[in-house]
C-alpha cells in the first residue's frame, strides 16, 4: 500500500498551476500519494507550526517558526522579481505613519516585508480577499495587497501607497521571498529527496504546457479574465520557481538577515536546502 503524504498549497492560480503535474497524476510515484490540502496560505502557516501536514507552501515569514521541524526545497519558490506586496488606499496619505492598515495575516511575507519600511502603523489581520473590501469600506486607511490584486488596484479606484518592490530594490539585487515549498525532518531523507523531486517535475512539466496547465489554474483564479491569471502565474512560476538555488536563496538570506537586525525575528535562519 502506498504512504498518504499530506500536501498543502494554496487556492492559487499560481500554486495550482505549479502543481497541476502532480494533482492530474502526469507526476507520481510507485511509493506513496497525496492528500491535497487546499486553504490559504496563512492556514497553511499554522498547520506546519502545528506540525500537522508532511510538505506545504508556506510563507517565508511563517518558516522563520518551523525551520528546525521543516526543511526547504530546492524548487516551488514564489519570488518577486520587481513586483510583489503593495500598499493601496482609497485616497492620497502625505505617509503611511500612523495609517491604520489591513494586513493578510501577520505570519505572511508580505507582512515581514511591510514592517522592514512601515513600523509606525496600526495593523489589522485580515482573509486576504477581505483587504480590499475593507479598504473600498473605509474600515482601514490602507491595505497591504497580494496576489492578483497586485495588477487590479487601479481598476478598483485605489492608489498605491507604498512600493515595497521598489524599496526592496534599492536593498537588495535579488527578487523577494514570498512563498517557499517545505518538508517535514520526520520523513525519511529519500522521502524529503523524491517529493522535491515531483514537485520540480510538475513545475517544469506546467512551463512546458502553459495553456494546458493554466486552464488548470483558471479554476483557482477567483474570476480574473485568462489573461490576467495568466500574467500573475508567471509572474510567479518561473525559472526561480524551478530553481530556488540560483538567486532566491540570497533573497531569502538577505530578507532574513534585515528582519533579524530590525528585530522582527528572533534569529538570523540557517538554511538547510533539500537538493534534487
Amino acid at each position: 500500500m502506498k504512504k498518504l503524504i499530506t500536501l498543502g498549497h494554496s487556492p492559487d492560480a499560481d500554486d495550482a498551476f505549479m502543481f497541476y503535474g502532480i494533482s492530474k497524476g502526469i507526476v507520481s510515484s510507485e511509493r506513496f500519494r497525496f492528500e491535497h490540502i487546499i486553504q490559504d496560505i496563512q492556514s497553511l502557516n499554522l498547520l506546519a507550526i502545528d506540525g500537522k501536514i508532511d510538505t506545504t507552501a508556506v510563507s517565508a515569514h511563517a518558516y522563520t517558526k518551523i525551520h528546525k521541524t521543516y526543511r526547504v526545497m530546492d524548487c516551488g519558490a514564489s519570488m518577486g522579481d520587481g513586483y510583489g506586496p503593495i500598499l493601496v488606499s482609497k485616497k492620497e496619505f502625505a505617509s503611511e505613519e500612523g495609517l491604520k492598515i489591513a494586513v493578510p495575516g501577520k505570519l505572511t511575507s508580505a507582512f515581514l516585508l511591510l514592517q522592514l519600511y512601515c513600523d509606525d502603523a496600526t495593523f489589522v489581520e485580515y482573509d486576504f480577499d477581505q483587504v480590499v473590501p475593507a479598504i473600498i469600506n473605509s474600515k482601514v486607511d490602507a491595505g497591504l495587497i497580494i496576489h492578483e490584486g497586485q495588477i487590479t488596484y487601479k481598476d478598483l479606484g485605489l492608489k498605491m501607497l507604498l512600493d515595497l518592490p521598489k524599496l526592496w530594490a534599492q536593498d537588495c539585487n535579488y527578487p523577494i521571498p514570498l512563498g517557499l515549498n517545505v518538508i517535514s525532518r520526520s520523513l525519511d531523507l529519500d522521502i524529503q529527496i523524491e517529493i522535491s523531486n515531483m514537485i520540480k517535475q510538475s513545475i517544469v512539466y506546467s512551463l512546458s504546457n502553459i495553456e494546458e496547465a493554466l486552464d488548470y489554474a483558471m479554476e483557482f483564479g477567483r474570476g480574473v479574465s485568462r489573461d490576467v491569471a495568466r500574467e500573475f502565474v508567471l509572474m510567479y512560476v518561473n525559472q526561480d520557481t524551478v530553481d530556488f538555488t540560483s538567486r532566491g536563496v540570497h533573497g531569502l538570506r538577505f530578507f532574513y538577515e534585515k528582519a533579524f537586525k530590525k528585530k522582527l525575528i528572533s534569529e538570523n535562519i540557517e538554511l538547510d536546502l533539500i537538493s534534487t
